[in-house]
C-alpha cells in the first residue's frame, strides 16, 4: 500500500488514533464505569484504609454507610478532572476519599435532622445506633477528612474544602429555616440545592483541577462545571423522589414531601394547579397527620396533569447544558468525553 502525504496535512499518529478510539468507547455511562474501574477501586481501598479509628463503633457506623453502595459520583469526578489536567498520581485517590468522608458525614447528620429510617435501601444509621452516635461519627468523618487533606500541605486544597464545608452547613440551616414553609420560592430552593449538594461537587472538581496543576482560568471553568452539574444532580434527585422505582432509589417515594421539604416539582405544582387543588395540597402539608398514601397519589396525578415532572427535569437538563459549556475550553480527550457522558447521565438515570 502506498501512502501519499499531502502538503500541509499530517497523517494521524498511532497514539492519536488510539486516543480517538478510546474516546468513542466512552459514550455510555456503563463504559465509563468500566474504563475507570481500577481507579475507582483504588479510591475505594484508600477510603477504607483511611477509616482507622481505634473506637470500633466509629468504624462500624461509618462502614455501614460507606460500604452500602451509593453512586460514587464524587470520586469519579475527582479522578476524571485530575486526569483532564494530565495528573496520574495518588493524591486524587486520597482526595476522593476525603470528599466521600465529608459526603457521608452530611448523610449521617441529615438522617438525624430528617428522622429518616431508610438510607440507600438499608436502615439508617440513626435507626440502628441512635442519633447521638450518628452525629458523633459524622463529626469524626468531617475531622478525619480535614486531617487527610492537611497531610498534602496544600493551602489551596485546605481553603477549598473549608469553604465548601462552611457553605454546606449554611445550606442545611437555610433548609431547616424554610422546612414546611409554603412561602419558599424557586430561587430559595435553588440556593439550598447549591449550598447543600452542588458546592461539594463543585469543590471536588476544583480539587481535581488543583492537583492537576491547571491554570486559574481552567480551575474556574471546572468549578463552574461542578456547580451546575451538582444543581442538576439534586434537581433530578428531587424529581425522581416522585416518579422513580422506590426500590432502585433506595427510599420510599414522596419521602421529601413527608419530611416537609418543598422541592421543585411541588413548587411548580403549587404555582400552576387550580386554586382549589392548591388549597387541598396546602392543607395536607400542614396537617398533623402528615401526607397519607391517598394524598400522595393525588399529588402525583396532579403533577402529571400540570407537567411538574417534565418542568423539573427540563430545568435539570438546562443546568447540565450550562455545565457542559465549561468543558468547551478543553481539548478532546478520554477524560473530557467521560465528563460529558457523566453530565448526561445525571439527568438520564432512573435512580
Amino acid at each position: 500500500m502506498r501512502i501519499v502525504l499531502t502538503k500541509g496535512r499530517h497523517l494521524p499518529t498511532m497514539a492519536s488514533m488510539l486516543e480517538s478510539s478510546k474516546i468513542q468507547t466512552l459514550m455510555t455511562m456503563a463504559e465509563v464505569w468500566r474504563f475507570y474501574h481500577d481507579d475507582l477501586v483504588a479510591a475505594e481501598q484508600q477510603t477504607k484504609r483511611s477509616l482507622d479509628s481505634k473506637t470500633h463503633l466509629v468504624n462500624e457506623i461509618a462502614e455501614h454507610l460507606l460500604l452500602s453502595g451509593g453512586k460514587r459520583i464524587r470520586p469519579l469526578l475527582m479522578i476524571l478532572v485530575s486526569k483532564l489536567g494530565g495528573y496520574s498520581g495518588s493524591e486524587s485517590t486520597l482526595l476522593a476519599g476525603v470528599v466521600e468522608f465529608i459526603h457521608t458525614a452530611t448523610l449521617l447528620h441529615d438522617d438525624v435532622i430528617d428522622n429518616a429510617e431508610i438510607r440507600r435501601g438499608k436502615r439508617a444509621a440513626r435507626f440502628l445506633w441512635g442519633n447521638k452516635a450518628s452525629i458523633l461519627v459524622g463529626d469524626y468523618l468531617y475531622s478525619r477528612a480535614m486531617c487527610q487533606a492537611v497531610s498534602l500541605n496544600n493551602l489551596e486544597v485546605n481553603a477549598t474544602l473549608a469553604e465548601a464545608c462552611r457553605r454546606m452547613t449554611e445550606g442545611e440551616v437555610l433548609q431547616l429555616s424554610l422546612n414546611g414553609s409554603l412561602k419558599i420560592s424557586e430561587e430559595d430552593y435553588l440556593r439550598i440545592v447549591e449550598y447543600k449538594t452542588a458546592i461539594l461537587i463543585s469543590a471536588t472538581c476544583r480539587l481535581g483541577a488543583i492537583i492537576g496543576d491547571m491554570n486559574h482560568s481552567n480551575k474556574d471553568h471546572l468549578t463552574a462545571f461542578g456547580l451546575h452539574l451538582g444543581i442538576a444532580f439534586q434537581v433530578a434527585d428531587d424529581t425522581l423522589d416522585y416518579v422513580a422505582d422506590g426500590e432502585k432509589l433506595g427510599k420510599s417515594l414522596g419521602k421529601d414531601i413527608r419530611e416537609g421539604k418543598i422541592t421543585l416539582p411541588l413548587l411548580h405544582l403549587l404555582k400552576t394547579c387550580p386554586q382549589s387543588e392548591r388549597f387541598k395540597i396546602e392543607q395536607m402539608i400542614q396537617s398533623e397527620k402528615g401526607i397519607l398514601e391517598d394524598d400522595l397519589e393525588m399529588i402525583l396525578n396532579l403533577m402529571k396533569e400540570c407537567g411538574s415532572i417534565s418542568y423539573s427535569m427540563d430545568r435539570a437538563r438546562d443546568f447540565v447544558e450550562r455545565a457542559k459549556t465549561n468543558l468547551h475550553h478543553f481539548p478532546d480527550s478520554v477524560s473530557r468525553q467521560a465528563l460529558l457522558t457523566l453530565a448526561d447521565y445525571i439527568v438520564d438515570r432512573d435512580y
